[in-house]
Order: C-alpha cells, then sequence, then structure tokens
C-alpha cells in the first residue's frame, strides 16, 4: 500500500486529521522541496457559504468572474488562477482549527466539491471522463487539521457528500470520489481501519 502524498496526483484528495500528525510535516516539505505551493485556510472564515465562497477566491487569487457558488469554487479550484498558474505545480490548502467545521451543515458537499476539484485538477477530465487537453494536471490536495475531535467523528458528516467515499487509515479521515459515479475516480486501495460510504 502508498503511502497518500500531497505531491503526486493520486487519491485520497482530502484529509482530516491531528494537527500534530508527522504526516503533514513531512509532506508539506517534500511539496515545499518540489517548488510546490501550500495555502492556509482558517476554519473560523469558512463557517457560512458566502464567507467560505470570499475566502477561497481572496486567499487562493480567484478570478473577478468567481461566482460564489458550490458550482464555481470547484471550477476556480481545479482551473487554477493562482501563483504557479499554468505550471503544473503541487498544491496543498490546509484548513486550521478544521474541528469547527462539524457544526456546519454544509460540511458533506463542502468535502464533495474539494474531491471534485482534486480529481479534475489531478487528471484534467472533464465530468465525463474526457481530458481538457490544453490544460496540466497537476496534484491539488485538502488537508482539514484537527485540533481536538478525533478525524473518525467526521465520517458520518463528509459520507453525507455527493459521491464521497470515506475511508479511515493510520488515524486520518480520507476522502476521494466513488468510482461508482466518476471515470478514473480511483479509490485508495489496501485494507483501510474503517469504510464509510
Amino acid at each position: 500500500m502508498t503511502t497518500p502524498s500531497l505531491t503526486r496526483p493520486t487519491s485520497p484528495w482530502v484529509f482530516f486529521t491531528s494537527r500534530n500528525d508527522p504526516w503533514v510535516s513531512a509532506e508539506t516539505t517534500a511539496l515545499h522541496d518540489k517548488h510546490g505551493l501550500v495555502f492556509r485556510l482558517h476554519s473560523r472564515d469558512l463557517l457560512e457559504p458566502a464567507s467560505l465562497f470570499r475566502t477561497f477566491a481572496r486567499e487562493l487569487s480567484f478570478p473577478g468572474f468567481f461566482g460564489h457558488n458550490w458550482d464555481a469554487l470547484v471550477d476556480c479550484l481545479h482551473d487554477w488562477h493562482g501563483p504557479g498558474h499554468g505550471e503544473g505545480k503541487a498544491v496543498a490548502i490546509l484548513i486550521e482549527d478544521a474541528d469547527a467545521l462539524l457544526a456546519t451543515e454544509f460540511l458533506g458537499v463542502l468535502v464533495s466539491v474539494l474531491c471534485q476539484a482534486a480529481w479534475k485538477a489531478n487528471l484534467q477530465l472533464d465530468a465525463d471522463g474526457v481530458p481538457h487537453g490544453e490544460k496540466l494536471p497537476f496534484p491539488l490536495h485538502f488537508v482539514l487539521l484537527l485540533n481536538y475531535t478525533p478525524s473518525t467523528v467526521f465520517a458520518e458528516a463528509v459520507s453525507k457528500g455527493r459521491y464521497v467515499h470515506a475511508t479511515l487509515r493510520d488515524g486520518r479521515l480520507t476522502a476521494t470520489l466513488s468510482s461508482d459515479y466518476w471515470a478514473d475516480a480511483d479509490p485508495v486501495v489496501g485494507p483501510p481501519d474503517q469504510h464509510s460510504d
């Protein structure tokens, strides 16, 4: 079984883990060593959809035409316009104090949106599995850093996301898209600690 990576264009796309997880430090260091980009957002700015859209747009340099809705978030994340645009650089977006997101009603939607954006960026395929052609694929992953809540507590809410496949592995809750609906969704293989579909 391969260790999940933030530098390769492979699933899982979203991770819930302790802020003290040594894997996060090792992966962000590896990302920096390969000239990848790490962005840090704070959950306090993501507790309502409107502020979440504003924060992503501001911190990730979305273009002015960003529509401030879930579909537009998918589009602007995978059609990267921020630093390193068009260079195929790996991007990791870390969300600090993500424990607070458990109280939101849209957590499952958010995780589904992040998985869809990462799937499209990593594989540069449209929703029908057709290559975009001129766009370079780039590794895009999301890490939700938890201060005190075990990642297992998020499994039910994450599994409510459309087409989301959640797995607990090595103390981390990971999310990818279900291969039943998404071509080449690349669900994580290997013996998980627990599945949540």
